[in-house]
């Protein structure tokens, strides 16, 4: 397995689970289910409510490690940044996909989508748009708007989206997120902030009777990281570490 930390900054492996209908909101039944995962995972000791009504659960943030879940009103996801395996934080998405549907009433039935995501962050002071057009090049049809004199970019975040199936229902997708506005390049002044880089493979719709959605998620774990290993980590996030350290 590559080492993902090694690439960046930070490093993150997160999962979430779109739902077609609402979760249940009462108390018992939230407090039970984050009080099943604290069982397995005792340092989740963190659990407050944010001003939208999402429910939280997480580690002190000041840990380099951390772990975390939450719940929205359709949405469940978990996440933990830093892992020393991503094998790790699989054991703890799987163990949410596996109580869903006997402690929230989640059948296969219910899912809008199913997410299993790598991030990355590189910190960089400077303009990050042009640090990310510099690394990863230019498509020749807009070169002539990067070279316009005494222009800056101001914008640049590359995305794209592929199927992986004759039925588009299995989509992998990759987003690169800058931070950089257009104040901060007018005065020159930048703050040491995140380039994130998001690869993310996603199973829309119903799953089949058949599949749970710990299985279904291994299916996307296994697709996500032969891409990586295949058409990201070389063409994207190698160039992008070379060019942070470089500055």
């Amino acid at each position: 397995m590559y080492a993902y930390a090694s690439l960046a900054d930070d490093f993150y492996v997160n999962m979430t689970l779109n739902t077609e209908m609402a979760l249940p909101a009462g108390r018992e039944t939230i407090l039970s289910f984050f009080e099943r995962v604290q069982k397995k995972y005792p340092s989740l000791r963190n659990f407050y409510t944010r001003d939208n009504g999402d429910f939280v659960l997480e580690e002190d943030k000041e840990q380099v490690q951390q772990r975390w879940i939450s719940l929205e009103p359709r949405r469940i996801c978990s996440g933990h940044i830093n892992p020393d395996n991503p094998d790790e934080s699989f054991e703890q998405h799987s163990l949410l996909l596996e109580l869903v549907p006997y402690m929230l009433s989640v059948s296969p039935l219910d899912c809008e989508a199913l997410d299993y995501m790598l991030g990355f962050d590189f910190s960089y002071r400077g303009n990050h748009d042009a640090l990310v057009a510099e690394a990863l090049g230019v498509n020749h049809s807009l070169e002539g708007l990067i070279n316009v004199p005494g222009s800056q970019l101001l914008n640049y975040e590359p995305s794209i989206t592929i199927s992986l199936d004759d039925t588009c229902r299995r989509q992998a997708r990759l987003m690169i997120e800058t931070r950089t506005n257009a104040y901060q390049v007018r005065r020159g002044e930048f703050p040491e902030e995140q380039i994130s880089v998001y690869f993310t493979v996603r199973q829309y719709g119903s799953l089949d009777s058949s599949k749970s959605y710990a299985a279904t998620l291994q299916e996307l774990r296994n697709s996500c990281e032969e891409l990586m290993e295949q058409s990201v980590i070389e063409q994207v996030l190698r160039p992008l570490q070379q060019a942070t350290s470089a500055r």
